[in-house]
């Protein structure tokens, strides 16, 4: 099979694109024929040897997925062939990954792509779509009548946060850093945009909402705490899930006189039976049209080492030059 892979960590030029030998499938393991991955900024860290975990090599770069089941080994009977799954817990944690023709995945880790819905925007969801619902649902728990403020609307995650929380019953205040950006947000259900290069946003956000915002979920890598606790209401909740290695100071003072609460998480935490609820939501709100894709690009799969790239100057260089998920496909 084709697949891009690398055989050390490293930078984007480690990826390279060849044959590898078709996997099969184990006990409790499903054979997928990818028809679309994405590329995520923890594929990135991992590729670059930023995340300390053992991979096998060569290592087929890649989280996120959708496709058609191929085969089942032993033990499988929730899927069968001809099936259309995707996913987002593969590339780490002992899995291979999913920038390839054929992957194996766990059946636990596999939820159905609902009738009408694309292979490109099932993939373009997954990851996030799961990362967002964690931390609004679960972490959150976010209900009809907040406000809630998303720092960067645009985005993968920021995308999904708008349209969940307006979902969810929720008012939402985003930044972006254009105009034409912040249409795009305005498009995804945000009620407020917030020009980020133009405009004092703390100000804004407090004459939006003069009493503070509900929930302040951060996309940032460096995160703020001074500046975001003050813009949060009593008991208000901020959501991190960015920065591997930011240190901000956290002011204890405003914090516990407004009775917040910090929720950080990574979604890699959370098992097979937690996400199984997170993704079933998920497709309920694709299929009900409420969630909605945010596809910036589509490549080939052989030009994986450029996505890798192009996703990097945006996620730790800022260039704005993304917004949105970038699709490969095989």
């Amino acid at each position: 099979m084709k697949a891009a892979f690398i055989e050390q960590t490293g930078g984007c030029e480690e990826i390279q694109f060849g044959e590898l030998p078709d996997p099969s499938p184990a006990p409790n393991e499903v054979l997928v024929r990818i028809s679309a991955a994405s590329v995520n900024p923890i594929d990135t860290y991992i590729r670059g040897g930023m995340v300390d975990m053992q991979l096998p090599l060569p290592f087929i770069v890649g989280s996120d997925f959708s496709g058609t089941v191929e085969d089942v080994g032993e033990n499988v009977a929730q899927w069968k062939t001809g099936d259309r799954v995707w996913g987002a817990n593969q590339g780490g944690h002992g899995r291979q990954g999913t920038s390839a023709e054929l992957a194996c995945v766990g059946q636990e880790w596999l939820h159905s792509i609902p009738e009408g819905i694309s292979e490109e925007d099932a993939v373009a969801v997954a990851l996030v779509g799961i990362t967002t619902h964690i931390g609004l649902v679960l972490r959150a728990r976010v209900h009809e009548g907040e406000t809630v403020f998303v720092n960067g609307g645009s985005g993968g995650v920021g995308s999904m946060v708008v349209q969940m929380a307006k979902t969810l019953g929720a008012r939402v205040i985003t930044t972006a850093s254009s105009d034409e950006k912040l249409a795009k947000a305005k498009a995804f259900g945000a009620d407020e945009g917030i020009n980020y290069k133009t405009g004092n946003v703390a100000e804004q956000v407090l004459e939006l909402a003069p009493d503070g915002v509900d929930v302040l979920w951060e996309t940032r890598r460096d995160t703020d705490l001074d500046w975001a606790i003050s813009l949060l209401a009593k008991r208000g909740r901020m959501v991190v899930m960015a920065g591997r290695d930011a240190r901000p100071m956290l002011p204890v003072g405003p914090f516990y006189v407004k009775d917040c609460a910090l929720h950080g998480f990574a979604m890699f935490n959370y098992s097979a039976e937690e996400q199984r609820r997170c993704g079933d939501e998920i497709n309920r709100w694709l299929t009900e049209g409420n969630l909605k894709a945010n596809i910036d690009r589509v490549l080939p799969l052989s030009e994986a080492a450029a996505a890798h790239k192009l996703q990097e100057e945006n996620t730790i260089n800022g260039e704005g030059t993304l917004a949105g998920k970038i699709i490969l496909k095989p």
